[in-house]
């Protein structure tokens, strides 16, 4: 496209930023679902927690194995296929009745439509979209994860307090079908079915048709076999389990709960979730930009190090009732939510080029979900025992720290820009 129309890699973007914003409602949702949940059907926290935990788990591991199937049978048919799949779920969630439909449709259905928009697809489209203002894109669409988990919360908590916990499904199922005629209508495959280059390319790259042709499943597996030979592997995957376990698993899952605990009222718990998402989508905007001008182990570093902070004063403010204390820290923690995302997915992409780069992300992904997982459902169980959900927040703010040290052990990197121009040649 040319003079000032707009490329064509920026309606993608749009498209998936969307996408990734509603299946992110979907994901967080559980966050305001657990008190009615209980208080509905009987069943006690840990069990529910338990069906988030397998969603999250899920959700994770999927990761690499869709990162695989786009490159077999295309984007557009994943994504209209993992929106069908999360408009089922949502549907369903009408009928249940006991505790085996939660875990099916809350741990499986959703956690497994969920997948391919919750992990894979920023890495895809930045890679294969952008040449240039690659780091921006992937921050930009990194950024609608967290956004879309948190952004609509309290609309959803009103809906619950003021109505039922069914009308905010309705809302939700509503966004999901409204995205999956956009996806039908408007998504393209690669550049080329769109008749353009990646944005910022001037020439065209003899494509690789090679994945084309591979099982999805052994593809997905021979990207783990050749990862797990690299050091910088473990090291990412371990902080990236960290960062699951400090985002989506516990703040994501419990800080609407814990909340509830020292009489904080719903709608203002999620307010501040949703806080939280507002200004992540501006600092995972600027760790995107950063991403591509800055040293990533450095900030990565920085990111744990200051969230462990930020996690381990939460319960003091809370303990004090400080309304100004708590605003302080959902700005601190939201401009921190995800920004480790694009760092990560830079290392990841120097170490193991761009082409397999996104697999491999799908399995360092996975860890990130393992993490949440178990943060899920630990800060449950941990509740059962203890009625109290800090030491789940203190926990997690030490593990900050490590993951802090496991970043800032690895080998420094070719410089990205570098690494992208072999990887093209």
């Amino acid at each position: 496209m040319k003079g000032r129309r707009l490329h064509y890699s920026w309606m993608i973007l749009t498209i998936a930023f969307f996408s990734i914003i509603v299946a992110g409602i979907v994901r967080s949702s559980s966050g305001v679902f657990i008190d009615p949940f209980e208080k509905e059907f009987g069943w006690d926290r840990s069990m529910i927690s338990l069906a988030f935990a397998i969603g999250l788990f899920l959700y994770g591991i999927s990761g690499p194995f869709m990162a695989a199937l786009i490159e077999v049978i295309g984007l557009k048919k994943i994504m209209s296929l993992s929106m069908a799949t999360l408009i089922i779920g949502l549907t369903l969630t009408f009928i249940m009745q006991d505790s085996w439909q939660l875990l099916l449709i809350w741990g499986i259905i959703i956690g497994l439509g969920s997948g391919v928009f919750l992990t894979v697809l920023s890495t895809y489209i930045a890679n294969r979209w952008f040449e240039k203002r690659r780091g921006l894109a992937l921050g930009i669409l990194t950024a609608s994860t967290a956004t879309g988990q948190l952004v609509l919360l309290p609309i959803l908590a009103i809906i619950i307090e003021n109505y039922s916990w069914r009308y905010a499904v309705g809302l939700i199922l509503m966004c999901s079908i409204v995205m999956l005629f956009v996806i039908l209508f408007f998504m393209k495959n690669s550049p080329k079915d769109a008749g353009v280059l990646p944005y910022g390319q001037e020439k065209e790259v003899e494509a690789d048709l090679e994945n084309e042709k591979r099982n999805p499943i052994v593809l997905a597996f021979a990207g783990l076999i050749e990862a797990v030979k690299v050091k910088e592997f473990w090291l990412l995957s371990g902080s990236f389990f960290i960062c699951g376990l400090s985002t989506s698993g516990l703040i994501g899952t419990h800080f609407v709960s814990y909340c509830l605990s020292f009489g904080i009222p719903l709608v203002t718990a999620a307010s501040l979730l949703s806080f939280m998402g507002i200004f992540d989508l501006v600092g995972t905007t600027i760790s995107g930009w950063l991403s591509d001008r800055f040293d990533n182990r450095w900030l990565l570093f920085w990111y744990y190090s200051l969230r462990g902070g930020s996690l381990l004063l939460l319960p003091f403010a809370l303990e004090q009732g400080s309304m100004g204390m708590l605003i302080v820290f959902s700005v601190f923690y939201g401009l921190d939510w995800i920004a480790t995302v694009p760092p990560t997915v830079g290392i990841s992409r120097q170490v193991f080029g761009l082409k397999k780069s996104g697999i491999v992300y799908g399995w360092i992904f996975a860890a990130h979900q393992a993490g949440a997982a178990v943060a899920a459902l630990g800060g449950g169980m941990v509740y059962q025992w203890v009625n109290s959900y800090t030491w789940a927040f203190f926990l997690a703010g030490i593990f900050c720290g490590l993951a802090s040290l496991f970043v800032i052990i690895i080998k420094k990197q070719p410089s990205l820009v570098g690494s992208q121009q072999q990887s093209i040649s």
